[in-house]
This record gives structure tokens, C-alpha cells and sequence, in this order.
């Protein structure tokens, strides 16, 4: 019989960065407490107990003289506040993916969001999250608590919503209530919170439950990581025995049994996986080491009688020891970063080798500034390269790590036609390179823009959207920018089509210009502005007023949905010219004028550009004239009083005559001149009418 052990098992960052918090404050010998049990397994915890470690249930339960540790689950943001008020001191180990999610809970709850988390209700995890919500949150823990919950709540449905998940929710579960939500909640934002070590653990418990003709799942029976691990592996294995040690094996029947597999939660101690291991393997054929646990967090260091031993060379005890205990190349671990230069960044990994990320071990984007993108503190997943242990370094790569988890959301973004988006790096012979979650992707030219022959360089630096088109060998990906470029454009043709109509207001781009108008482009539908809608006066092109590129906002003037045709007008009705005649140029203002036409029955004469009246021949001059050539000549420019405005037959009429007149009175007074002749002894004139002779008739005018 074949025993096969999955590569990701024993304590997890998080669960490792608690238990050696504690051990660590016990060797300083600081008096320790722990807010509820370190992790959900006993033996660690009797362990702890034995060396004075006291489990309280609240902060205040703690005394004067102790350290307070917080677990890696987490606690309510009121009893950390609680410990701050009372002086006590806390050691807080609350793993970073929980703490991420308390941050985005409690932000989104500042923003006035619903907080929706899937997990456990009971769970100390859970229970924390919501303690960090300072509004509405609710917690479901399958689909059809969540479809429940929809029926229950049917007024979430248009609210604002953000969904996180419990760090060891079931993987599977979690992406079929992300289905669900995305269909009832349009509005909802949804964080993938469920911790990469626990994704990893359970993709290996599937695997190896699929292979095996039984599994064994060993991990504390109140570990609801461990609890999903027994899930996962029930659903393709028929025999699957959940254990908390290895003394539960010794009644278990292997008859019949060909292939068993092995898996262990975050909370199980190495020593546990090994007991565990060393109680099968008794009984049963070597196992094959190649299987042997790779990367489990408890590590202390290879004995020395090992260390100079390769696998093959070892004992089945001797290579899982020395598994547990060293580093390997591929090997996942958690770094924090200590310090930053350009060159290169140094991370704390839990071991007393340095850890270092080269600059181009850190991103898939060549541009990226390492002093401008981290900072000491910040925390990534990494993948070993390189163990160096005469120089007590080790060669790490956030950028591969990257690329492994970027490459799964790439595969499932082309199975599911999702869109994407990324940063376009570098513009390369036949295309440009877009950088999404570490993942190069190819966009040829032809791809690239909406239109052809459209400079790529304008795309350097941008975020883009982009849709995966091909996946093939080495992880090559090509995508396609332009195909979601037209549905963008398809889809905002059908909103302003649906919502078009006579008298709306549009600020659009000039796209071209032709001699009877300009065509402009409203954000996915052209419209067209006729010469005569550019200007209140009259242009000979509509280059006169706008050019290729201008942004202008527009007026609709008519549509044609039939025949997809929009009307448009640029004249803005603050300048046209008779709104300006009536602001400023009432009946009985004298304009000066410019003479632009002459006619049998008068003179037109320019006002303001847009606007000519007419000087009635009458109106010419204060005498009797035969035609107005006589007197006014075009381009001439003279003094005319406005007698008339028709603003509903757009007609002006224009005297001169009548301030030759005013001038005349202005000059002889009839006063003064009736003083002036009796004056001068002069008799007043009679009225006698003018004659003049025509054809021997004596004819009278007035």
C-alpha cells in the first residue's frame, strides 16, 4: 500500500506567527495569556498550559503582571479598544488576512455599505470581522443559507454591498455563492478573501481524494480549516477519517486499501503529521518519499546528521524531519519586508537566513520603482529560487509567486470570456505587452486600439481593458483590447439611442469636416452640425469656427432613428444676433452702420454681424431724392437712428433723415428764430405755397 502526502500541510503563516509569538514572550519570561486558545488544537494548547500559558476569555480576566496574545483569528475592534482603556498590554497576532478583511469591513461600513460574509456564524473569525462592521452585516454559510437570507431580505437588493469570506471558507462554496450574489446584487463588490494557503490546501486535498483509495485528514476537531479539508476530500473519496492524533489510527481497518492520502490543517503541529505518519508507515510498506511533506511551517533546523544527506539517501523518519525543518526551492513562504533599495528588497521569512527580492524578481512590470511601490512592514507571499546557507541567504521571487496565482485567474477569465484589466508596460514590435496580476499578455496591434493604424505609444502606461483570446505552452497569453473596446462602444450607441431626444445637450469631439458641416462624434453615435448651425452669420467652411479634435457641446436638433441620423447645432443662443439686438440696442438707438447693399426703394445697412435694416429711400436724407445712389454709397459707414424692430419678422428699420432732423431743430430753435425776425423789424412770412410750372400748369406742393 502507497501512502501520499500532500505538499502544503502543518501550521500556516498565520497559525505559525501566533504560536511563535507566545513562545517566544515565555522565553523573555513575560507572564502570558491568550484570549481564547491559541489555535483549535489541544495538544499544542495542554503543551502551552504546562509551561503557564492561562486561556481568559475577555481582556479584563487578565492580571496586572501579564501579556494579553490575540489569535490569529482575530478579535472585535471593542475588545481591542477595551484592553487600550484598561493599560493592558496586548501582543497581537491576528494573522494579515483577517486583518485585511477587518480593514475592508470597517471601511466599507464607514462608506454606509452592507457587509455580507460567508462562514461560520460561530466562528471566532467571523464573530471578529463583524466586530470591525460599525453598520448592518450579515453572515451566511452555504447557498442556501445565502438564498435565505436574499428572501429575507429583499430591500439589500438596489443597496450599496460589500461581500467578504471567512480565510477558511470551503473554495468551491465560496465560488458558488459568488455566482449567486452577482446575479442579485449588480451593486455588490465582492473581496476574495479566503487565505492562499488555505485555496492551496484544499486544491491538494481534492487531488490526492480523487488518486486515493482513502484519505486521512489530521487536525484538531474544532479546526474549521481542517473541518473543510474532510469536506473537500468526502466529495471524492468514498473512505475519508478525520484524526487529532495518531493513537485514532491504531483501530482503523487498511484491508483492501491500495492508496492513502494524507492531509493536515493549518493548525496541526508537525509533530502531530509525523506521530501520525510513523503509526501508518509501522504496519505498511516505505512510503514513497518523494510524497514527504514540502514547506510545513513548523521548522526548527536539520539535524546535522541529516543535513548532508540527499532524500534518496534517507530514512523515511530522516526525510520528512528534515522536510519539515528546511527550505526548498519552489517552496512557498511569507515574507515581511524589512528594508528597500533600488536594487533590491530584504524580508524577515521566520529563519535566520535574510530573505532578498531583486528588483526583477519583484514585479513583471520592468518600470516599477521599488522605493515608490514598498515600504518596510508590507507583507507578500513569495516563492524560493535559491538557498544560499554559507552566506545565510535566501533568494526569493514575489513576481513568480505572482504570476502562479495571476495565471489561474488568467485560465479562468478566458473559460468564463471575463474581462479584465491591466497596465500596457512596454510596446513591443507588432503590438504592446499589457501586465496583469504579474502576467505578461500579448495584445497584437490589429487587437490593440478600436481603430486601426492608431498610435500604440498612447497607450504606454495606461490601464486597459482586455479580454484572454489564447492560452498556450510556457504560459503565452494573447489578448485582445479592441474586442472589448466595441462592445464598450456597441453598448453606449444603445444608451444614447434609448435616451436621445430633441432639445438634449451633448458634449461631443469633432471628428471631420466636410464644406456643408462638421461631423461630431457624441460618445459612440456621430452626429452632424450643418454649416448653418456653426454660426448665427454666415461662413463660407465650417473651418471658420471648429477644427478636427475640438471638444464642443452641442443641441440636438432633430433625430432620425429609422435612419440612425442626429441633427445638431453649435449656435449658442446667448450670441445670436437679435437676443444681442434686443439687450442692447432698443427702438431709438443710434448705431453706426455700414452700408452692404443698394436697392431701387432704399439701402441695407450692416447693424451687427447677423443683423442688416433698411434705410427706406424715404428715410435717406430730409429732402426729396431720386434713387439712394444719390446720396449713400456700399461700404460707407454713417450714423442711423433705429425707428422699428419686427423680433417676428426679424425686419429693422433705420432712419438717418431722422437725425438730420433732430440736428436741424438742435441747430434753429423755432423760438429763437420767431425772436430774431421780430427783432429785426422784419414782418413774418406768409404761408403761401410753393409753385412750380410743369406743361403750362401751375402746380401746388406742400
Amino acid at each position: 500500500m502507497e501512502i501520499k502526502l500532500a505538499k502544503t500541510a502543518g501550521f500556516c503563516f498565520g497559525v505559525n506567527r501566533a504560536v511563535e509569538m507566545v513562545y517566544k514572550l515565555l522565553d523573555e519570561g513575560k507572564n502570558v495569556c491568550t484570549l481564547g486558545p491559541i489555535i483549535h488544537n489541544p495538544q499544542l494548547v495542554d503543551e502551552l498550559k504546562s509551561k503557564g500559558v492561562k486561556i481568559i476569555e475577555s481582556p479584563e480576566q487578565a492580571g496586572p503582571d501579564e501579556i494579553v496574545v490575540i489569535r490569529s483569528h482575530g478579535v472585535p475592534e471593542k475588545t481591542l479598544n477595551t484592553a487600550r482603556e484598561r493599560g493592558i498590554e496586548i501582543a497581537d497576532a491576528t494573522c494579515p488576512y483577517v486583518k485585511k478583511i477587518h480593514r475592508v469591513v470597517s471601511e466599507a461600513s464607514r462608506e454606509g455599505r452592507v457587509v455580507l460574509i460567508a462562514g461560520d456564524p460561530l466562528h471566532s473569525e467571523v464573530i471578529g470581522i463583524r466586530g470591525h462592521c460599525n453598520g448592518e452585516s450579515y453572515v451566511f454559510s452555504d447557498e442556501s443559507s445565502l438564498y435565505d437570507f436574499i428572501e429575507q431580505h429583499p430591500e439589500l437588493q438596489n443597496m450599496p454591498i460589500t461581500v467578504v469570506a471567512q480565510t477558511t471558507f470551503n473554495a468551491q462554496l465560496w465560488q458558488n455563492c459568488q455566482k449567486i450574489l452577482k446575479k442579485v446584487y449588480t451593486n455588490a463588490v465582492i473581496f476574495d478573501t479566503i487565505c492562499n494557503a488555505t485555496s492551496i490546501r484544499q486544491e491538494e486535498a481534492e487531488q490526492l481524494a480523487k488518486q486515493c483509495d482513502m484519505m486521512i485528514i489530521v487536525g484538531g476537531k474544532h479546526s474549521s480549516n481542517t473541518a473543510k479539508l474532510k469536506e473537500v476530500c468526502e466529495r471524492y473519496c468514498g473512505r475519508c477519517i478525520h484524526v487529532e492524533t495518531a493513537a485514532e489510527l491504531r483501530d482503523v481497518d487498511f484491508s483492501g486499501i491500495q492508496t492513502v492520502g494524507v492531509v493536515a490543517g493549518a493548525s496541526t503541529p508537525a509533530g502531530i503529521i509525523k506521530e501520525v505518519l510513523n503509526t501508518m508507515s509501522e504496519n505498511l510498506k516505505p512510503v514513497d518519499e518523494t510524497n514527504v511533506i514540502e514547506g510545513a511551517a513548523d521548522a526548527n533546523t536539520v539535524s546535522e546528521a541529516n543535513a548532508e544527506k540527499s532524500f534518496d539517501e534517507m530514512s523515511f523518519e530522516e526525510a520528512l524531519e528534515a522536510s519539515l525543518n528546511s527550505l526548498n526551492t519552489d517552496q512557498i513562504v511569507r515574507g515581511v519586508v524589512v528594508s528597500v533599495n533600488p536594487s533590491e528588497i530584504q524580508v524577515d521569512i521566520g529563519r535566520k537566513q535574510t530573505g532578498i527580492i531583486p528588483a526583477n524578481e519583484f514585479s513583471a512590470d520592468s518600470n516599477v520603482d521599488l522605493l515608490k511601490s514598498v515600504k518596510p512592514g508590507d507583507e507578500f507571499n513569495l516563492i524560493v529560487l535559491k538557498v544560499n546557507d554559507q552566506e545565510g541567504t535566501v533568494l526569493l521571487s514575489k513576481r513568480r509567486y505572482d504570476a502562479v496565482e495571476g495565471w489561474k485567474k488568467i485560465v479562468a477569465a478566458k473559460e468564463n470570456k471575463e474581462i479584465l484589466q491591466g497596465t500596457v508596460s512596454d510596446i513591443v514590435n507588432g503590438g504592446v505587452i499589457v501586465v496583469c496580476d504579474n502576467v505578461r499578455v500579448f495584445v497584437p496591434a490589429s487587437l490593440a486600439t478600436l481603430n486601426k493604424n492608431e498610435d500604440l505609444q498612447q497607450l504606454k502606461g495606461k490601464q486597459v481593458p482586455f479580454r484572454v483570446i489564447e492560452t498556450g505552452r510556457k504560459r503565452r497569453v494573447i489578448g485582445s483590447i479592441r474586442s472589448v473596446l466595441i462592445e464598450e462602444k456597441k453598448a453606449k450607441e444603445a444608451q444614447i439611442w434609448e435616451t436621445i431626444e430633441v432639445g438634449k445637450r451633448y458634449t461631443g469631439v469633432v471628428k471631420s469636416l466636410t464644406n456643408y458641416g462638421a461631423f461630431v462624434d457624441l460618445g459612440g453615435v456621430d452626429g452632424m452640425i450643418h454649416i448653418s448651425e456653426l454660426a448665427w452669420n454666415r461662413i463660407k467652411h465650417p473651418s471658420e469656427v471648429v477644427n478636427v479634435g475640438d471638444v464642443v457641446e452641442v443641441v440636438v436638433k432633430d433625430v432620425d432613428k429609422e435612419n440612425k441620423r442626429i441633427s445638431l447645432s453649435y449656435k449658442k443662443t446667448e450670441d445670436n444676433p437679435w437676443e444681442i439686438l434686443k439687450r442692447e440696442y432698443p427702438v431709438g438707438s443710434v448705431v453706426r452702420v455700414k452700408i452692404v447693399n443698394l436697392t431701387s426703394y432704399g439701402a441695407f445697412a450692416r447693424i451687427i454681424p447677423g443683423i442688416d435694416g433698411l434705410i427706406h429711400i424715404s428715410q435717406i436724407a430730409n429732402r426729396r431724392i431720386e434713387k439712394p445712389q444719390d446720396e449713400l454709397s456700399v461700404g460707407q459707414e454713417v450714423d442711423a437712428k433705429i425707428i422699428n424692430i419686427d423680433f417676428e419678422n426679424k425686419r429693422v428699420s433705420l432712419s438717418i433723415r431722422a437725425l438730420l432732423e433732430e440736428k436741424e431743430n438742435a441747430d434753429n430753435p423755432p423760438e429763437s428764430q420767431e425772436g430774431a425776425a421780430v427783432e429785426a423789424g422784419e414782418q413774418e412770412p406768409s404761408a403761401e405755397p410753393e409753385t412750380m410750372a410743369s406743361d403750362g400748369a401751375e402746380v401746388t406742393q406742400e
